[in-house]
């Protein structure tokens, strides 16, 4: 068996993806399998803080100069992901601008939880990152959000609701807790992560694990939804990641990121939001479709970047070692 197929199936066999196909099977089978809701938001909480504390500890411990480009870089990509989503739904689908424009800002902004299966993916295989990939996270995941409703909503005839709009994102739960944990970790250093290692640290892939049981049953039921998407739409939902992933890991190696953090960066590029971007989006473009939002963010890209697309985007970024940057 070559190492492709290996990487491949080490991630489809790790307790978080069996987990989630778990909760995707309940579902198809309809099965009666849901955790209750305060358990969900618990675990949601757990993740999010959990990584910006982790991030803002080896942040300190990192040089500005080491940060400030793969930083400028990871803004520079969040500008420019919206833009080549909203011209490939202009190609292969005949929606309206508005739904192209809310596609293009989930598609710019990020997945925590991709990302964070990701990290797990790279520690599990020995793979080193920059610790300082949580801080790329935070600023991948407002750009796209505002430059997608800015090209949905260039030729509305109202007023678009900007400043209710920036509120929602900037004072979504996911930043709040993740740049806020970033300041905590940055704050406490080693020496006070060490105190809450154990609850961090130790239980954090099996928080995980039981959070992709949760959002594998959200997916199955989205995947319902996809059956009307479209074939264009389809395409879309699993090509534009691969090709997003490809550009952020020539973006990280350009930054000057090791093999593991351009992969990191990649996962990121390849990921789609289905929590900040959803909340701005209803508030911004309310004409725009949740039903196609959603079956292509969280029923097509999630499942597709957390079983194929994360080690796919490992293995482009190990190809591409050496030859760029």
């Amino acid at each position: 068996m070559d190492s492709s197929a290996q990487v491949i199936i080490a991630n489809l066999t790790s307790p978080p993806v069996l987990a989630f196909a778990l909760g995707l099977l309940a579902v198809l089978v309809k099965g009666d399998l849901r955790l209750p809701d305060p358990i969900y938001q618990g675990l949601s909480i757990y993740l999010l803080l959990g990584i910006g504390i982790k991030g803002g500890v080896s942040l300190r411990q990192s040089e500005l100069s080491d940060v400030a480009i793969p930083a400028l870089a990871t803004i520079i990509l969040g500008l420019l992901i919206p833009v080549l989503a909203f011209f490939f739904t202009g190609k292969l689908t005949k929606l309206s601008e508005v739904d192209r424009g809310a596609l293009a800002a989930h598609y710019g902004s990020t997945s925590l939880v991709t990302f964070t299966a990701a990290l797990v993916f790279l520690e599990q295989s020995s793979i080193q990152y920059e610790g300082f990939v949580t801080t790329l996270l935070a600023l991948l995941e407002i750009p796209g959000i505002i430059v997608g409703l800015m090209l949905g909503s260039r030729h509305l005839k109202r007023d678009v609701s900007w400043g209710e709009s920036l509120q929602e994102i900037f004072s979504s739960r996911s930043i709040l807790l993740l740049v806020g944990g970033l300041v905590l970790g940055f704050a406490t250093g080693a020496v006070g992560y060490a105190k809450i290692e154990p609850f961090f640290g130790a239980l954090f892939i099996g928080m995980l694990t039981l959070f992709l049981l949760e959002m594998g049953t959200l997916a199955g039921r989205r995947m319902r939804d996809v059956k009307t998407a479209g074939a264009g739409l389809i395409v879309f939902a699993i090509a534009f990641p691969i090709g997003a992933g490809v550009l952020g890991v020539v973006f990280g190696y350009a930054s000057g990121l090791s093999m593991g953090g351009a992969a990191v960066l990649g996962v990121l590029a390849a990921s789609a939001s289905y929590i900040a971007a959803p909340a701005a989006v209803r508030l911004a473009l309310p004409e725009a479709n949740p039903g196609i939002y959603l079956a292509a963010s969280l029923g097509i890209t999630f499942p597709f970047n957390l079983t194929i697309g994360i080690p796919l985007i490992v293995l482009v970024a190990q190809s591409l070692e050496g030859m760029v940057g």
